[in-house]
């Protein structure tokens, strides 16, 4: 059902909910198996972006050949060369976003990285979605963002011990940067009906970043040197289809028809979806903090998930139904 998505023509608001939880929480098992691969081998940030994103497109080229369906068909065409720029700046938008907070985390840690990039990408997206589109969160939906940063905070921060250095804060606010352009140019070419087969865009996206990365990675070393090659690889194509060819695919695809300041707020799920991963997989131990801040995160997103839903059920019943005569 998965690889579908992507291609699906006129998502409906309930469904593109859905695939960003799903994505979120996707993207959530990244920073493990990313930490699996750096402690087995010496691939660099830059390297594993490369192979991350190299194996995802490849993914997605064969789940596009796969399915042999035709394009779907956007309500407005869309000019080939407002759709290779489009693609071009989500690209490197991606690989901006991806390849920066790698550099985070490894300038100031785990913990001060997340709490940068994904708490200054939902208020980067409500800002611009509000400039550029005319979106508005309204009260609810700013106590829900504002609720789910302080759920973020408590929860990657309640363990203390996080050190803040300035480099790792700029690396994380330029990947907070790029995530937020990925976010609204997704909802803005999906708002206008110009955003044509999600699948497409996010192959493209992909071979963009992919080179974008490669001569990065060519300097960082791509071929890693490893004892344990068998691991490495596994996790490394758990990398490339999960947490990237499906995690992407179901974001670009949900963030296309879902209003940009909530995707920011339910894509907050990742350190969700890592902080379970740590308890149940890992052996960490289960915190207050932990339990705490997932909670407040959790009620955030439902919250605004629920906003998201009203308002649009609302929109709908405002629009004028023609009668056949």
């Amino acid at each position: 059902m998965a690889p579908a998505v992507p291609g699906i023509p006129s998502l409906s608001v309930a469904r593109g909910l859905i695939c960003l939880v799903v994505a979120g929480l996707a993207w959530g098992t990244a920073g493990a198996a990313a930490s699996l691969v750096f402690r087995l081998s010496d691939l660099g940030p830059s390297a594993l972006s490369f192979w991350r994103c190299a194996g995802g497109l490849l993914l997605l080229l064969a789940v596009r050949v796969l399915r042999r369906r035709p394009a779907p068909v956007s309500t407005t065409p869309e000019p080939r060369g407002r759709r290779a720029v489009r693609i071009l700046v989500l690209g490197l938008a991606l690989a901006v976003f991806q390849t920066a907070y790698f550099a985070a985390v490894s300038a100031t840690g785990l913990a001060v990285a997340t709490v940068v990039t994904l708490g200054a990408g939902p208020v980067l997206i409500a800002v611009g979605a509000r400039l550029a589109m005319g979106e508005r969160l309204g009260r609810g939906g700013v106590l829900a963002v504002g609720g789910a940063l302080c759920g973020l905070a408590v929860l990657v921060l309640g363990s203390g011990g996080a050190a803040v250095r300035p480099a790792g804060v700029l690396w994380a606010l330029a990947s907070a940067s790029g995530y937020a352009v990925m976010t609204l140019l997704t909802r803005w070419f999906g708002r206008s009906g110009r955003a044509g087969g999600q699948l497409g865009t996010t192959v493209g996206t992909f071979a963009v970043a992919a080179l974008a990365l490669l001569p990065f990675g060519a300097a960082e070393g791509l071929v890693p040197h490893t004892g344990n090659a068998g691991e490495v690889l596994a996790l490394l194509l758990y990398i490339a289809s999960v947490p990237t060819a499906l995690a992407y695919g179901l974001y670009f695809a949900g963030a296309a028809v879902v209003r940009a300041a909530t995707v920011s707020v339910i894509m907050l799920l990742e350190p969700v979806g890592a902080a379970l991963i740590a308890v149940t997989l890992l052996g960490e131990r289960l915190t207050g903090a932990t339990v705490a801040g997932t909670a407040v995160m959790l009620v955030a997103v439902v919250g605004l998930a629920a906003a998201e839903s009203r308002a649009t059920v609302g929109a709908e019943s405002r629009t004028p139904v023609q009668k056949g005569g």
